[in-house]
Parts: structure tokens; C-alpha cells; sequence
């Protein structure tokens, strides 16, 4: 199948396949989407700063223009061997999706389609029909783990002439890792303001470093669980100013729901205390959202969870039978579960 692990994304960019000419950059850490289709698009040795060669269109346009997407793969190029489509912010539309499927069945010979994509699930159209084809290659990217940040840290460091002590690299870590593109930039200011030092210490991080661990969507999630109306506004708009699609915050807000689920059913059930629940939780919560876990757990009970998550499956699929109302249906939902926490004692 034409597809990569996560840890197998940034070995693939070194060298990218010649076959494949309509590549697929998706995931839920939109930061390191756009880094890594932002290397692909180099890797190509094309101008991306010349129109006429790199055509860049953003999903909307391809959704409401339909046959953009194929109009612009078939013109010939005329300045260059090849040409490059870039897509950013691809939906999931099914005449966007009929045209991916088009291309693939007859790959273009002198143009390369670079397309970002959100948090595609595995049956979703776009991302099946990318895996499945010769002509295709679909590449996750998943929020940095240890061993990624490491990198990225050494990677940002390194270049600055400066190094780390055990204790500031242990809280930087704690404080970075929800999206690539805000976690480089805080290194980034970081080395800049250890310039001229060789060792960042502890108390540099706490200085400069915003805790970035947590994104937007997951700060709106929490916002949203605990009944906080307001951080709820400030974070989703937050949200769709980066981009990202309103119906992400409702997967992330079901898969919220489904681990408090599982950490109230052991509270209620086991006689756990709320936070020896999360303490055993599994991938581990994140130190800084630890307080926001357990205030959900106080105001949802199992019956009202189970109810939240079907009110959350009807809004996923309400957003995706009337994409022009996506946006609409996703804050809908949302807020109406935002006023059920707050009421909830």
C-alpha cells in the first residue's frame, strides 16, 4: 500500500519515490503538516516562489470550483519540466475526492499534486484512495513524541551553538509537543534569547517558553468539558484562524469523551479517586491538563457521557452530510455541550 509510518515520514522526504506523483500530507499536528509538505515541495528542485510553476490553491477553492483541481494537473507547463499543484487545507468532498481518484487512475506525467489534509480517519475517502493507489503516497503526521522532540529540540539547539542542562531539557520537553510549527517557534525564540550564551538552563525555559504542549483544539476541548464558555470562544476562534477545520474539534472532543468514559467508569465502578484514575491512564494525560481532566470528571456522570458522545457522533456526521454548514453545526454542538457542563454541579 502506498503509505508510511509516522517514523518512517522524515526518511521518505530524504528521498521521496519517483513514482509517486500525487503525495498526501495529513494528520491532526497541522504544524507538522505543513513542514513536511513544506519539504516535499523542496525536495522537487522547483521554484516554489514562481507562480506560473507552483500552483498553490486552498481547499475551499477546490470544493466550490469543481474540476479545478484536474484543469490545473493537465495544463502543460510551460516554463519548467514539471509543474507542482499544492493543496492546502484539503476537505474531504466527494467531488474533490472523485478528482484525487481521476488522477490516480492516469497519473500525470510532468506535474507533481501535493495535497494537506486534517485528521483523516482510516476509512475516509481521500486518504483510501491515496494508500491504495501506485500512483499516490500518504504520509501521517502525528503529534511529536519523546523521541521527535529530541530531534527537533537537538535540530534547533545544535544550529544556535548551544546545549542543554538535564533540568531544562526535561521542562522543555514537559512544555512542548501539540503542534510542530508552534513548538520550532518557541525554540526558536528560545536560542534567541540564549544568544550568546553556550548552555540554556532551567531558568531560560521558564523565562521564554510558553507551554505549547497543549494545542488550540485540545485547550477548546477542555474548555468546552468543563463548562468555561468563554475560553471555549477564545480557543476555537484560535483554532480556525490556523486553518483547521471546526468538525476536527469534534473528533477530538468524542475522543475526550471516550477516555473520560473509561476514567469515570473506574471512579464509579472500581472506587478510584478521580485522579488516581488519570494517574493509570493510558497513553498518560499530559501533566498540564491534568486539572482539566478531573474537573470533567466531577461534572459528567457515565449516563451524561454516554449522551455527550452520541450528541458528538450526530454533529460529525450532520457536519459531513452539509459540509457548507460544517462550521456552523461544529460550534453548535459544541457550545450546547459547553452549557451543559456549566449547569452541571
Amino acid at each position: 500500500m502506498a503509505q508510511k509510518k509516522a517514523h518512517e515520514v522524515d526518511r521518505w522526504l530524504t528521498r521521496p519515490d519517483a513514482a509517486a506523483v500525487i503525495v498526501l500530507v495529513y494528520g491532526p499536528d497541522r504544524g507538522l503538516v505543513s513542514e513536511r509538505a513544506k519539504k516535499f515541495a523542496l525536495a522537487t528542485g522547483l521554484p516554489l516562489d514562481d507562480p506560473f510553476t507552483v500552483i498553490k490553491l486552498d481547499g475551499s477553492e477546490t470544493d466550490k470550483q469543481e474540476g479545478r483541481l484536474g484543469d490545473e494537473v493537465r495544463t502543460v507547463p510551460m516554463f519548467a519540466d514539471k509543474r507542482l499543484v499544492w493543496v492546502r487545507n484539503a476537505g474531504n468532498s466527494v467531488s474533490f475526492v472523485a478528482e484525487v481518484k481521476a488522477l490516480l487512475d492516469e497519473p500525470p506525467k510532468d506535474c507533481l499534486v501535493l495535497i494537506e489534509g486534517g485528521d483523516l480517519k482510516k476509512t475516509a475517502p481521500l486518504r483510501g484512495a491515496v494508500e491504495r493507489s501506485g500512483a499516490g503516497m500518504a504520509l501521517p503526521c502525528y503529534a511529536d513524541g519523546g523521541r521527535d522532540l529530541d530531534g527537533l529540540i537537538e535540530e534547533v539547539m545544535s544550529s544556535a551553538g548551544l546545549r542543554l542542562s538535564t533540568d531544562a531539557r526535561q521542562l522543555l520537553k514537559a512544555s512542548l509537543g501539540g503542534d510542530r510549527m508552534a513548538s520550532r517557534s518557541e525554540l526558536e525564540k528560545l536560542a534567541l534569547y540564549c544568544h550568546g550564551n553556550t548552555e540554556v538552563l532551567a531558568e531560560d525555559i521558564e523565562a521564554v517558553i510558553g507551554d505549547v504542549a497543549a494545542s488550540p483544539a485540545d485547550e477548546a476541548v477542555d474548555a468546552v468539558l468543563t463548562g468555561q464558555m468563554e475560553r471555549f470562544d477564545r480557543f476555537y476562534a484560535r483554532h480556525i484562524s490556523s486553518g483547521s477545520p471546526a468538525f476536527l474539534l469534534l473528533s477530538a472532543a468524542l475522543r475526550q469523551v471516550h477516555l473520560l468514559l473509561l476514567l469515570r467508569g473506574q471512579v464509579e465502578n472500581e472506587g478510584k479517586s478521580a485522579s488516581a484514575a488519570i494517574a493509570s491512564a493510558r497513553p498518560p494525560v499530559f501533566f498540564a491538563r491534568k486539572a482539566a481532566v478531573e474537573a470533567s470528571l466531577s461534572k459528567w456522570s457515565l449516563d451524561r457521557l454516554h449522551q455527550a458522545a452520541a450528541r458528538l457522533q450526530a454533529g460529525i456526521l450532520k457536519s459531513r452530510q452539509n459540509q457548507a454548514l460544517s462550521d456552523a453545526i461544529s460550534r453548535q454542538t459544541l457550545l450546547a455541550l459547553a452549557v451543559e457542563a456549566r449547569r452541571a454541579r
